[in-house]
């Protein structure tokens, strides 16, 4: 109970682990360009409720192990890095505007892995294991 998070109406725990790669794979977030895009990525986050547990910035990729709130969907989070990330970084990096021809900074897609306390198994257990009266299949209904 201790790691969950509470807004107004809702407790919740949902962790995911974010990838995602340079367009071309191309090594350039070094140096003032890797502590800009981790600055870029606090400052997103922590407009939107997001909670950085972990980060690395690697040459040509990021990683993001994150809290999110319920209402925003993953989806929703990597494009607003993405976006956000791409566009700042190229207004004030020429030598990476010019790299990707003024283009994306980052490539197509991302990689998402949700993470938690508890495995299927033990909520399947749990969601079997409830007061029932009527069972159709795998859907279950008490009385």
């Amino acid at each position: 109970m201790e790691n969950y998070r509470k807004s107004s109406h809702t407790v919740y725990d949902l962790k995911y682990h974010l990838v995602w790669i340079t367009k071309y794979r191309k090594k350039v977030l070094k140096g003032a360009v890797s502590e800009r895009i981790r600055e870029l990525i606090r400052e997103i986050c922590k407009a939107n409720d997001v909670e950085i547990l972990k980060g690395y910035v690697s040459q040509d990729h990021v990683h993001l192990f994150v809290s999110v709130p319920p209402q925003m969907s993953v989806s929703k989070l990597v494009q607003y890095i993405k976006g956000k990330t791409s566009i700042k970084i190229q207004q004030e990096f020429k030598v990476i505007q010019k790299e990707f021809w003024g283009r994306h900074l980052w490539a197509r897609g991302y990689f998402a892995a949700s993470s938690g306390n508890v495995t299927d198994e033990i909520i399947i257990q749990y969601i079997e294991n409830q007061d029932v009266e009527k069972e159709d299949g795998e859907f279950k209904i008490a009385e």
